[in-house]
């Protein structure tokens, strides 16, 4: 099963709830990685560090056209779908911007006259940690000044090869990266805080996961800070509410430090255990309705 932790907003917890939840699962035994797929600003490690055993540079293709052996028919630039070639006939101007490209290969196909070659440019770096038999952590890392981190996202992904539990800490927000993430997801764990910004944040991510016909649950952190909204929400649109973390200094002060609510508080093990337990219904139902 791969699970998603995702939200529309940064700051709601995501990080805290995937980091505790993949070391209860590993303390009950169960084979799990975790990749941390927030790739502009990764800080699983911050709380589940190890030994480094595996880290290798995640590379894209760029086109260099020559502009010698050009001849400006513009084929290139018609066969681009992400408009990344610049092409000027009139002043025999033709050039890529690589932060547009994909890596596609169509101008390379386009060209018959030899004018495009490629180089490498790296966009980031994958490391994983293997903390015992049964657990890994996989981080995806974007370098400063990438234009997009999905390709370092999607590298990450494809390293998970345990064939049992696999928890993606997604970045914030509902754009490319967190489609990157949930995409390949059985079910997706939604983070929020009962207030009016964690609610309209809740709503875009809710309405982008059912327009994917993803299934997920919420986990309301902080409560007590706000309203009822957030509630009244999730159960006007029968949205399962997977927990709730109080909004308690103990647990701030557990988080900011760098350490795990299931070893500070062993209460949580059992309380993020049973979240498992909840979506491997919920998923078991959502089968049986398709």
């Amino acid at each position: 099963m791969k699970i998603a932790v995702a939200s529309g907003k940064g700051g709601t917890g995501k990080t805290l709830i995937s980091t505790n939840l993949f070391w209860a699962v590993q303390n009950a035994g169960i084979p799990v990685t975790l990749v941390d797929c927030d790739a502009e600003e990764p800080n699983v490690a911050e709380f589940i560090s190890g030994e480094i055993c595996v880290k290798y540079p995640v590379t894209q293709n760029i086109p260099v056209i020559s502009s010698d052996s050009c001849v400006f028919c513009g084929k290139c630039f018609e066969y681009c779908n992400y408009n990344a070639i610049v092409y000027l006939p009139a002043n025999l101007f033709i050039q890529v911007v690589e932060d547009l490209c994909h890596d596609c290969g169509a101008c390379t196909v386009a060209c018959k006259f030899g004018a495009i070659t490629e180089k490498e440019k790296q966009l980031g770096t994958i490391q994983s940690i293997q903390l015992n038999n049964m657990a890994e952590t996989i981080e995806a890392r974007a370098n400063v000044g990438v234009y997009s981190p999905v390709p370092v996202i999607n590298k990450a992904i494809k390293k998970v090869n345990n064939k049992y539990l696999a928890i993606f800490d997604a970045p914030p927000g509902i754009s490319c990266p967190f489609i990157t993430t949930v995409k390949d997801a059985d079910f997706v764990i939604l983070v929020t805080e009962p207030t009016p910004f964690g609610l309209n944040d809740l709503k875009l991510s809710a309405e982008t996961l059912q327009h994917l016909g993803k299934p997920f649950g919420v986990i309301v952190n902080r409560a007590g800070l706000g309203n009822r909204d957030v509630y009244d929400w999730l159960q006007l649109n029968n949205i399962p509410m997977l927990m709730e973390i109080a909004f308690d200094r103990e647990i701030a002060r557990t988080y900011s430090e760098g350490r795990l609510l299931v070893v500070e508080k062993p209460g949580f093990q059992d309380q993020f255990l049973e979240i498992l337990k909840i979506i491997n219904q919920l998923t078991a139902i959502c089968k049986d309705d398709n």
